[in-house]
């Protein structure tokens, strides 16, 4: 069984470590059958993570308990038939390179926040990313 988990935290990490967590992901991703899409702003971290239920689950956990990240918010876990974010073994967008009428689509300002709105509004602007080609670091 698939499922989809999207979650909001804060990160506590210095800056370059955002290349290592990416780094990590795409290292071990693979292995336990993970695919899906990190969303950076500032110190905003929205990430949406697919693949098996137990998969996500522990990586989700394991998430929670990294002391690089506060705040961690689930917004939204799902069953699904297919993945949505299966091209990357951790894909990454860097929202100062968005248009900001992007980000005025679904939220209040021009900037990311998805801890002031629905689960369904942060998933619908990581699938328009896809869809508009702003996924950049490409997973093998």
């Amino acid at each position: 069984m698939l499922v989809r988990c999207l979650y909001a935290s804060r990160s506590v990490a210095a800056a370059d470590a955002i290349d290592r967590i990416l780094e990590q992901s795409r290292r071990n991703n693979p292995a336990i059958g993970v695919t899906g899409l990190l969303c950076v702003a500032e110190n905003i971290f929205l990430q949406v993570i697919e693949g098996g239920r137990d998969e996500v689950c522990e990586l989700f956990g394991a998430i929670v308990r990294d002391d690089r990240h506060e705040q961690v918010r689930l917004l939204l876990y799902e069953e699904i038939s297919e993945r949505r974010f299966g091209n990357w073994t951790m894909g990454q967008v860097s929202v100062e390179r968005l248009n900001p009428s992007l980000l005025l689509k679904y939220f209040r300002r021009a900037e990311l926040n998805p801890f002031e709105c629905s689960g369904q509004a942060s998933l619908a602007l990581l699938t328009e990313l896809i869809d508009t080609a702003a996924i950049n670091m490409r997973g093998e």
